[in-house]
């Protein structure tokens, strides 16, 4: 039955045009918003004590995010319709360099982001101008069978396939070895088995080895990468300058440690600049040591 209703569900989405997503978005946000209050109010302490924001500036960023994400899940049927007309006229790239760089590396490459900004949009980025033939993407999925299913078919594209994240480890190692591209994020909580545990945003948080362990065996570059959403349906795409595994020093524990703490401090940094863009209701700090 969950099949029939999200496939009959899969038309309209890809029917809709970005700007009508947007607007689903905004409407379904602010329906979570007024339905969902434990999370609301979860959401807004939450801000006030990461973000220093009084109640009322932390009750209105909060709503913002609500609908903030609730465009970012509906932009996945958006996705595959990224051709270059779209990316030149709708996307602005920040440190354009850094991005050139990031697409254009012979070494293997660890791409790491987080639920900020326009998540879902940015294999279509990727794919159009990463020079790598296969670029992978390891997800989390939910345990709901038919959105898995969905979300796996939706993620797909041409030079880009979706690993589950918990059979991810000796395919995305291979590929790497081989000089490709593997995409994580790096921001969601995770169990006490597979963290490092590092301050962010002030808190300690159980943070994802398993990114760190395949770089550090790849000797990859590990590259911050995230896609911003600006006013008018635009997009700035933020690339950060990347971390070199082969170069670091110490202890197998350390390097790892060192990797987490990179892209754990990149998010952070992303989070500081665009805090009603990141996907506030998760419980990020949840598993703690």
């Amino acid at each position: 039955m969950r099949h029939i209703a999200y496939n009959a569900f899969l038309p309209l989405g890809t029917s809709l045009s970005l700007a009508r997503l947007h607007a689903l978005g905004n409407g379904i946000g602010k329906l979570i918003w007024a339905v969902l209050p434990s999370r609301r109010k979860e959401t807004t302490v939450c801000m006030q004590e990461r973000l220093g924001l009084d109640e009322r500036e932390a009750r209105a960023m909060a709503k913002a995010s609500f609908q903030h994400s609730a465009c970012s899940f509906l932009e996945l049927f958006h996705a595959r319709y990224m051709d270059h007309r779209f990316l030149e006229e709708r996307i602005e790239y920040e440190n354009p360099d850094l991005f050139v760089r990031m697409g254009s590396t012979l070494r293997p490459v660890v791409g790491v982001t987080g639920h900020l900004g326009c998540w879902e949009l940015l294999g279509g980025v990727l794919k159009r101008f990463n020079t790598k033939t296969d670029c992978q993407v390891v997800a989390r999925l939910p345990k709901d069978v038919a959105l898995a299913d969905l979300l796996m078919h939706m993620r797909t594209q041409s030079k880009i396939r979706v690993l589950p994240h918990r059979e991810a480890a000796t395919e995305a190692l291979g590929k790497l070895r081989s000089g490709g591209l593997c995409a994580f994020l790096v921001d969601h909580n995770c169990k006490r088995a597979e963290a490092q545990f590092l301050p962010f945003l002030g808190k300690v948080a159980a943070v994802n080895k398993g990114p760190a362990i395949l770089a550090l065996r790849a000797k990859a570059e590990v590259w911050p990468f995230f896609l911003i959403r600006l006013p008018e349906g635009r997009f700035r795409a933020v690339t950060l300058p990347c971390l070199d595994t082969a170069t670091l020093e110490g202890s197998r524990a350390e390097r790892i440690e060192q990797i987490c703490r990179f892209y754990t401090e990149a998010v952070e940094k992303m989070v500081l600049r665009y805090p009603e863009q990141w996907f506030w209701m998760h419980r990020r700090w949840k598993t703690r040591p």
